[in-house]
């Protein structure tokens, strides 16, 4: 239990939306997970965003959260060339499609890798505390 403490006040390094300009911002902070949960809840207020998470030991694992409304996509990124998508939770039908942004533009996403907001928050959640994305769900490459 100690060393989940230890891992759990680790800090991120992230980037996002500006909730402000309500552009992405390529500019990357280090903070503890409070900072971007704060960022993330400013961007919810606004009902859409973007943002990107790592540990600050190394460039990958990288995730990605876009979200829009109550729908969300994660991309997993192990390395430059290899990226995923976290496989959806039911919560859009398999053949809708749903556009999330993706830094500033909307994306459309088949239903078959949409989230619930909430859900995709938690796993991002649990990645920061964890490290390990594999955990996370099942994941199809790209």
């Amino acid at each position: 239990m100690a060393g989940q403490q230890e891992v759990a006040g680790m800090d991120v390094l992230w980037t996002t939306t500006d909730p402000k300009s309500r552009r992405f911002s390529a500019i990357e902070r280090r903070s503890d997970v409070a900072d971007l949960a704060d960022r993330f809840t400013a961007l919810r207020s606004h009902g859409q965003g973007y943002l990107e998470v790592r540990l600050p030991d190394s460039e990958f694992p990288l995730l990605t959260l876009g979200f829009q409304g109550d729908q969300a996509v994660i991309h997993l990124f192990d390395d430059s060339e290899t990226s995923s998508l976290l496989v959806g939770d039911g919560i859009a039908c398999a053949d809708a499609v749903v556009q999330v942004p993706i830094m500033d533009d909307l994306t459309r996403f088949s239903g078959d890798f949409v989230l619930a907001v909430d859900r995709a928050w938690a796993l991002i959640h649990d990645f920061v505390q964890t490290g390990r994305p594999g955990e996370l769900g099942e994941w199809c490459e790209l």
